[in-house]
């Protein structure tokens, strides 16, 4: 029968033949850290096969492509993974500490339950950044930055909150929102409606700034949809929820690429296929992001649709009903002929 022994913890255990090696440690009560549930998600339940690697099965796909990118070797392996055969097997675990084997004896004893501390949502990401307000603010009192900045994140606080997103992090004059954490069907609309709306919320708020400062605020916007983990993070009684992945920080970055195209809002192409049926477009650039190999194709907002609540107010109809879903098509309709005429207008110009 095979067997697996475990350092540091110097315990042996018998298993069933092609038993995977984290569920047989939890089985038999040893303390092994798995934060994403098992799933080869995260490395956390990796272990260093010490002796017995020919007893253990290949990796798996997710594994292989976890271990190209942590760059592991051989003996390093996922124990939510690997399945033991035929032999005995002799490992340490690598993520030990006290608050790992606390937790554990806590969830043993069912004085909690184990959740997972981040779950995989495609969801809308949206980054906004003040153009030039280093600059400006430096011409100011530091009591006049402060009131600047709460006049503009409380309007574009609104406009997020109104749009079903939530302003996840401030970053200087800068913040990320989240759109889609309870329902991603819309996300993307939400998200690129959003956007449109921080605009015009931004013109009327300039003509006070101009009035008080004789300067009036620009900004850029770049909105990404992708594959993200949601989670909490931070101190425990100081915890936010955040997004953590490869499309936040391409978000962040196509926010940037306004400043190298001149631009206000771009957003990225799996955002665009999402929206193109209401979303009015004025150009569609290649950029190099960098960090990332070759060019995106990103495309520039100037307008959208009013919100289906507004539809409905004032029309006294229902989402969903016949009459919403008749609107909704003429707003489409309507989308789709103010790009085609912009499309035809800009090649007579070239003519």
């Amino acid at each position: 029968m095979p067997q697996i022994h475990y350092l540091p913890d110097d315990r042996s255990i018998e298993i069933d033949d092609d038993d995977i090696i984290l569920e047989a440690s939890l089985r038999a009560g040893i303390p092994h850290t798995h934060i994403c549930g098992g799933s080869a998600r995260c490395s956390t339940c990796r272990v260093l096969v010490v002796e017995g690697l020919e007893f253990c099965s290949p990796r798996t796909s997710p594994e292989e492509e976890l271990a190209k990118k942590l760059r592991l070797e051989p003996e390093i392996r996922l124990a939510c993974q690997t399945q033991v055969a035929g032999g005995k097997v002799i490992l340490r675990r690598l993520a030990i500490d006290s608050e790992d084997l606390e937790s554990f004896n806590d969830e043993m004893a069912g004085k909690l339950i184990s959740t997972p501390v981040g779950q995989e949502k495609k969801i809308a990401i949206l980054f906004a950044d003040i153009r030039g307000f280093t600059a400006f603010s430096e011409s100011l009192l530091p009591y006049d930055v402060i009131y600047v900045l709460n006049r503009y994140f409380q309007k574009m606080g609104y406009v997020i909150n109104r749009n079903g997103g939530m302003i996840n992090n401030y970053m200087g004059d800068g913040f990320m929102a989240l759109f889609g954490l309870e329902n991603s069907d819309k996300a993307a609309q939400q998200a690129v409606r959003a956007g449109v709306e921080m605009l015009e919320e931004l013109e009327k708020l300039n003509p006070y700034f101009e009035t008080l400062y004789r300067h009036r605020l620009r900004i850029g916007i770049g909105i990404h949809c992708g594959w993200v983990v949601v989670g909490k993070l931070g101190a425990s009684k100081n915890q936010t929820v955040t997004a953590i992945g490869d499309a936040v920080n391409l978000a962040s970055r196509i926010e940037a690429a306004n400043k190298q195209v001149g631009t206000s809002f771009l957003i990225s192409d799996d955002t665009y296929q999402e929206v193109k049926d209401l979303a009015i477009v004025n150009q569609c650039v290649s950029v190099q992001i960098p960090g990332k190999s070759g060019e995106y194709p990103l495309y520039e907002v100037v307008g959208m649709p009013p919100r289906p609540v507004e539809i409905e107010e004032v029309s006294e109809v229902r989402e969903g009903s016949i009459w919403q879903s008749f609107v909704n098509k003429l707003l489409a309709l309507y989308a789709a002929a103010y790009n085609w005429i912009r499309k035809i207008w800009s090649q007579i110009r070239k003519l």
